[in-house]
């Protein structure tokens, strides 16, 4: 149960207060029971079983469609349904440079707004060696070349696994 808890200041004398040197006293006023309100739930994650695998979305479609208009290099789309609640689906891209790295994310993040999606959160800007883009059910991590072979994402969510699709 939650209650209202009102304060109010008052002055001694019951009138205006007249300056700031005024005495004031503090009443505490408990009243009626305010009603939580709950939340609304949210849908489970959909699975292969509930509904379409998440390549076959309009998110993850955009988001591979633009990142092969950037001349990304070496695109992998991984499946997470099933591995862990954070996003349906992990693309992972290289780009050759710093300022590509940059232009491949901004050039997502663009197309993903035009598509009606809301605008991906950006991290990793403006160093540009890994850049990652959340955008809600799609995870996108843009790397350079040896950035992305020291941290080796695709061995750590297991990519080769079937009903995993590698572009490049």
């Amino acid at each position: 149960m939650i209650f209202a808890a009102h304060v109010r200041l008052q002055s001694r004398t019951n009138r205006p207060a007249c300056g700031k040197d005024a005495p004031l006293t503090l009443s505490l006023e408990t009243s009626r029971e305010i009603p939580t309100l709950s939340r609304p739930r949210r849908a489970p994650p959909k699975t292969a079983e509930t509904g379409p695998p998440p390549l076959d979305g309009r998110l993850a479609k955009t988001v591979i469609e633009s990142l092969e208009d950037a001349k990304a290099e070496d695109i992998v789309s991984i499946d997470l349904s099933g591995k862990t609640t954070i996003a349906d689906v992990m693309i992972i891209a290289s780009g050759r440079s710093n300022i590509h790295v940059g232009a491949i994310a901004e050039r997502v993040s663009r197309a993903c707004r035009e598509a009606g999606f809301p605008q991906p959160k950006v991290e990793g800007e403006p160093l540009n060696d890994w850049v990652l883009l959340d955008a809600g059910d799609a995870i996108v991590h843009i790397f350079r070349p040896e950035i992305r072979q020291f941290y080796n994402l695709e061995k750590m969510w297991s990519a080769d696994r079937p009903g995993e699709a590698r572009r490049g």
